[in-house]
């Protein structure tokens, strides 16, 4: 039986223990670049004790920004403040992961704060694109360019060369976004994808993007380094993207190389009924390391030392991702080890923070 601060190797990376930080968006670049704000939110989260810290949805390309504030990683100039935070997670102990994104029809937005709202052009907003023309809806309203094949091969291929970019910065962990209802999502989902094409219809079809793109990346990622894919395990909504849909892409994705699936749901549509409660995600990861034989990352409303601790004891996912309450407590393992070990720190913290 696992516990929650046992290793995990995969591939040529150990995981010091099976906690995790999701990437979360700040919405806090300039032009893509990483800065100060991200060394020191990444940073806090490795001298916290976490495993594995995944740096938020990196664009590959500007089209793919949620909003003109998100990370990106298109040039080979925003490779340098990258390994600098990189540099800092591995010192710390932490394996260093970055989730590669393109928002698809979700793109141009304003920040939550600022209204979480489409964005015109003459207030820095864009043409966002989709496999189809239909509108996200809700505050994003405008229909997206219906991609073309070649356009299709185009942002695969903008995937590859951010893949690259990423082992130039460190990173030893790399996930694609396929979840939340941007681009590779969109593609999944009957909601979103009506096309006729090779890309569009039965399964195999609609799969299609995100195992030629997941296939294309791994060819140019280390092979001694992990992948992972992050999926919405269901769409919640009758018609749509189901968690059977997960299991058999899941299979496909392992046979392709993927060593994790991160297991998240929803967010193709803005109505549907999500049933929101601590740990509500977990059966999607549960059911996936059951049925397609990989290694999951569960995510969701998992706050208590407790409930993490019981996921791996049951083998219901191999690490458990902490999201909003790491930015409440970014110490969150440490405070796990007190409640569960009785230890007051644990042994992964910097030796400044364990001074009596």
């Amino acid at each position: 039986m696992s516990t929650l601060f046992d290793p995990f190797t995969v591939r040529n990376v150990t995981f010091r223990n099976r906690i995790g930080i999701s990437p979360m968006c700040q919405y806090s670049s300039q032009d893509g670049f990483a800065n100060d704000w991200h060394l020191v939110h990444l940073g806090a989260f490795a001298t916290g004790g976490a495993g594995l810290v995944i740096a938020e949805a990196t664009a590959v390309e500007p089209r793919g920004r949620i909003t003109p504030f998100c990370a990106g990683l298109w040039e080979d100039a925003q490779i340098g403040p990258l390994l600098r935070i990189t540099q800092f997670l591995k010192q710390h102990g932490a394996v260093a992961g970055i989730q590669l994104a393109h928002a698809g029809r979700k793109a141009g937005a304003s920040r939550p704060w600022e209204g979480d709202r489409l964005l015109g052009e003459e207030e820095g907003g864009w043409e966002p694109w989709g496999p189809s023309a239909i509108a996200f809806g809700d505050n994003l309203p405008r229909a997206p360019h219906e991609m073309t094949v070649q356009e299709i091969h185009g942002v695969t291929a903008r995937f590859v060369e951010a893949t690259r970019r990423a082992v130039a910065a460190g990173f030893e962990f790399v996930e694609l976004h396929a979840a939340h209802g941007y681009l590779a999502h969109s593609f999944l989902s009957p909601l979103s994808n009506h096309r006729a094409d090779e890309y569009g219809g039965s399964f195999e079809n609609r799969t299609r993007f995100t195992l030629e793109t997941f296939r294309a990346m791994r060819q140019v990622w280390p092979e001694n380094l992990p992948m992972a894919v992050r999926l919405s395990c269901t769409d919640w909504v009758e018609g749509g993207w189901a968690i059977e849909d997960s299991v058999e892409l899941s299979k496909r994705l392992k046979a392709e190389g993927a060593d994790f699936i991160d297991c998240s749901s929803g967010a193709i549509v803005p109505d549907a009924k999500i049933p929101f409660a601590p740990g509500f995600q977990v059966p999607f990861a549960e059911r996936i390391r059951k049925e397609a034989g990989i290694a999951t990352m569960a995510v969701g409303g998992i706050t208590d030392p407790r409930m993490a601790a019981e996921i791996i004891a049951e083998g219901r996912a191999d690490i458990v991702l902490i999201a909003r309450e790491s930015l409440r407590d970014p110490h969150w393992p440490a405070r796990a080890a007190h409640e569960l070990l009785g230890s007051r720190f644990s042994s992964q913290l910097p030796v400044q923070y364990c001074m009596v």
